[in-house]
C-alpha cells in the first residue's frame, strides 16, 4: 500500500480492546500507513467494537457516521466482539465495507487489497470454536499507562454474558512473552503497566495450547515484579474466586504492584449470584475485601455491579444496595442489565422494567459517588506518589496515586508522565483531590 495512506482507530469497551487496537495499529504502521486521529480525514477507519451492553451496540452506527463526515469515501472496517457475534448485522450498516471476526482482526492488513467502497460489507469471520490460539497485545502511545494483555477468552458460563461467544475459550500468553512485552513497554519510558484480559485470574490455562495451567496468576505476578524498569504494575478486573490470599500478600509487599484491585461482584444477593451462575457467593467476596484491607488498609477496591437482572425484586436490589453501602470498598462501576441473545438470562422470567433498571442504576451511581468521597477523605494527609496524565483539562493536569486517588494541579507540561511525591490536602468541588509537594518536582 502507498505510504501516503492514512488510518484512524476508534475503540469501544474495555482495556483489552485498547491493547488490541494499539497492536493492530502498529501492524498498519509497519505496512507503511500513517496513523491519524479519528476526528481527522483518513483513508481507512477501523472501529473496534464491544458488546457487553446494548449501548455499545447502538453507539456503533453513530461512530460510522462521524467517520464518513470526515471522508465519505473512506474504507470502514469493523472488528471486535460485536463484529464476531453479529457480523452480518454490522456488514449491513451503511458505510461499512469490511467486518473481521475474532481471529481475522489480527491479520487485517492481509485483507486490504482494494479500498473501493462496497455496497455491502464484506465479512470474514471464523466460528468461535476456531478462536483457540493466542495473540499477544499491548498498548503504547495512546495513554500515559500501558495496557498489557496476558489472557484472552473465558470458560465461565455466566448467564448474562456473551464474551465467551465473542472471544472463545480461556487461553494465555506464554510467561516468557509477557515478560518480554513488559520489558519493551518499560524501555519506552512508560511508568505504569495495567494487566488486562477477559479473565486474568485464570492466567496459565492454554499457555502452550493445552487446557491445563502451566503457570498460575500468582506466578505471573511474581515474575513481573522482577522486571527491571517497571515503576508501577496494576491489576485490572479479577474474579473474587481467583484472587488468592497468596497474591494479595505478595502485592502488599511487592516492588511494583500497587494497592488497587477491581473485583467484580455483580450482585450483593446470593439468590441472584446463583441465577447469574457466578462462581462465588457473598461470603467469598467478604473474605477478599477483608484480606486486602488487613494487609493494605489504604488499598482502593473497585466493584462491578449489575442492576435489573431478571428476578431482581425490590427486596433483592435493596439487599445489594445495603450490602455495598456497608462494604469497605472505594467505588462502583454500575452496569444496567441489557438482554443479550444466546444467553440463558435472555429467556429468564422476572424481567425488570427499564424505568426501574434506570432508577436502580441512578441509586447505585449515587452510592459510588459517596463511596469514592469517603475513600478520598480517608486518604487526606497521606504521603503518596502520583503519576501525571497527558491531557490539559481546563488549565489543570490530573494524575492518579498508586491507590487510585485522582489529583489535580495547574497545568504544567513538564509534569506529564512523571512520578511525584505529594501530600493529599483537600477535596475540591469536583471531587478531585488537591495536594502539596513533598519536594520540588523532578522531571525524569
Amino acid at each position: 500500500m502507498s505510504a501516503q495512506k492514512k488510518v484512524a482507530f476508534y475503540t469501544l469497551g474495555c482495556k483489552l480492546n485498547f491493547s488490541e487496537t494499539s497492536t493492530i495499529a502498529r501492524s498498519f504502521q509497519n505496512e507503511g500507513f500513517e496513523r491519524v486521529e479519528f476526528n481527522e480525514k483518513a483513508d481507512i477507519y477501523v472501529i473496534n467494537t464491544c458488546t457487553v451492553t446494548d449501548n455499545a451496540d447502538k453507539r456503533f452506527k453513530s461512530i460510522v457516521k462521524s467517520a464518513l463526515k470526515q471522508n465519505q469515501n473512506a474504507f470502514l472496517i469493523a472488528i471486535g466482539c460485536y463484529a464476531q457475534l453479529k457480523p452480518e448485522e454490522l456488514a449491513a450498516v451503511d458505510g461499512v465495507d469490511m467486518v473481521l471476526g475474532a481471529t481475522e482482526k489480527f491479520k487485517v492488513t492481509d485483507y486490504i487489497n482494494d479500498l473501493s467502497k462496497n455496497e455491502m460489507g464484506e465479512v470474514h469471520s471464523c466460528e468461535i470454536e476456531d478462536a483457540d490460539f493466542y495473540v499477544g497485545s499491548y498498548s503504547i502511545g495512546d495513554r500515559t499507562r500501558a495496557f498489557l494483555k496476558v489472557q484472552d477468552g473465558c470458560d465461565y458460563k455466566c448467564t448474562y454474558c456473551t464474551i465467551p461467544l465473542a472471544r472463545g475459550i480461556s487461553r494465555s500468553d506464554e510467561l516468557a512473552n509477557v515478560l518480554k512485552n513488559a520489558k519493551e513497554i518499560s524501555e519506552k519510558g512508560i511508568k505504569e503497566i495495567v494487566l488486562t484480559g477477559v479473565n486474568i485470574g485464570d492466567y496459565g490455562k492454554g499457555e502452550f495450547g493445552n487446557k491445563k495451567h502451566e503457570h498460575t496468576f500468582n506466578e505471573l505476578v511474581q515474575a513481573l515484579d522482577t522486571v527491571d524498569g517497571i515503576h508501577r504494575l496494576r491489576i485490572s478486573s479479577i474474579e473474587p474466586n481467583l484472587l488468592t490470599n497468596e497474591t494479595i500478600d505478595f502485592v502488599a509487599n511487592s516492588n511494583s504492584f500497587v494497592p488497587h484491585f477491581h473485583i467484580p461482584l455483580q450482585s450483593g444477593s446470593d439468590t441472584l449470584l446463583k441465577l447469574m451462575k457466578r462462581r462465588y457467593l457473598r461470603e467469598t467476596y467478604d473474605n477478599r475485601v477483608e484480606a486486602i484491607k488487613k494487609v493494605m488498609p489504604n488499598a482502593c477496591i473497585g466493584v462491578d455491579v449489575i442492576v435489573g437482572f431478571p428476578g431482581e425484586t425490590d427486596e433483592l436490589f435493596l439487599e445489594t444496595y445495603n450490602y455495598l453501602n456497608e462494604l469497605d470498598i472505594s467505588y462502583l462501576h454500575v452496569f444496567t442489565y441489557s438482554e443479550r441473545p444466546n444467553t440463558e438470562a435472555f429467556d429468564m422470567k422476572g424481567v425488570v422494567p427499564k424505568k426501574v433498571r434506570a432508577k436502580r442504576s441512578k441509586m447505585l451511581r449515587g452510592l459510588s459517588v459517596k463511596k469514592r468521597r469517603a475513600f478520598y477523605e480517608s486518604q487526606l494527609g497521606n504521603d503518596l506518589t502520583v503519576l501525571f496524565e497527558s491531557e490539559n483539562k481546563d488549565g489543570f493536569i490530573h494524575g492518579f496515586t498508586q491507590n487510585y486517588v485522582k489529583v489535580k494541579t495547574p497545568w504544567n507540561p513538564e509534569l506529564v508522565n512523571t512520578l511525584q511525591e505529594i501530600t493529599l490536602t483537600e477535596i475540591d468541588e469536583d471531587g478531585v483531590v488537591r495536594f502539596n509537594w513533598i519536594k520540588t518536582p523532578v522531571f525524569i
